[in-house]
């Protein structure tokens, strides 16, 4: 029961994060998920204090910065990867105040192995409802992401569209937290989206193998660590890596 349990929430996390990274990779904003993941360790503490659910103190830090950088960016032009450097010294500040060291497990490598099933409802419920938007925002998102001053004059709301995305960000990233931890959250957008876009010939095959991808690699990831009896969250990421040099060979050919 444990492993379904682990392996709904795990692949729906990963196609989410995958399908957002295709996104993200269009604008080299794979970057910004790491930061805003490094705040998941001051509410890992904040939630151990309380003795409440890991998600009710990872949550609310990460989409409070998201909106902050999201005000930065209208108030200055730094590019988002400095004010992704911001949220990032402030993570890792927090974290050093707060973060009982003997119980920061569950932040650093995730705890998807370990996840109950009112966990998996919400995981399921909250990535359902984030695919629609992304999806149903995709296109105005893409045309923003390479030519802003376009978008803007085919009246496509920048600033709104903008505040929607950063939002998904910071959700997939508080869910890329269950699974493979704070440190790595970054490598769950970025390296579906890698792979896909080696081995893609087309911009639909892009999407759906970034999403494809994400989850496939997140499903074999925690099947391999109940076998094997290892953490999920790192034999997540080397099933991405081991799938993106597979896809240089197809590069090649």
């Amino acid at each position: 029961m444990q492993l379904i349990l682990s392996l709904i929430s795990g692949i729906l996390i990963g196609s989410l994060s995958g399908y957002l990274g295709s996104l993200m990779l269009s604008k080299k904003m794979s970057v910004v998920a790491g930061p805003l993941a490094h705040l998941a360790f001051p509410g890992v503490a904040i939630a151990i204090l309380l003795g409440i659910n890991l998600g009710w103190g990872v949550f609310p830090l990460i989409i409070v910065s998201a909106l902050i950088m999201w005000l930065l960016d209208q108030k200055t032009d730094l590019p988002m990867e400095n004010l992704a450097a911001i949220v990032f010294a402030a993570g890792v500040g927090l974290s050093l105040l707060f973060l009982p060291i003997d119980k920061a497990e569950e932040a650093l490598i995730g705890k998807i192995g370990q996840i109950s099933f009112g966990e998996t409802i919400f995981i399921s419920i909250i990535s359902l409802i984030l695919f629609i938007l992304i999806n149903h925002f995709y296109d105005n998102l893409m045309l923003i992401n390479v030519d802003k001053d376009l978008a803007l004059t085919s009246g496509i709301k920048v600033k709104k569209i903008n505040l929607i995305y950063l939002l998904g960000i910071a959700l997939v990233v508080s869910l890329g937290v269950y699974l493979v931890g704070g440190l790595i959250t970054a490598a769950l957008v970025a390296l579906p989206a890698a792979i896909s876009k080696n081995i893609s010939s087309d911009f639909k095959k892009y999407k759906i193998i970034a999403l494809s991808s994400g989850g496939l690699g997140a499903g074999l990831g925690i099947i391999l660590s109940f076998l094997y009896h290892l953490p999920s969250g790192p034999l997540v990421i080397l099933v991405y890596v081991i799938f993106f040099f597979f896809s240089l060979i197809f590069i090649k050919k």
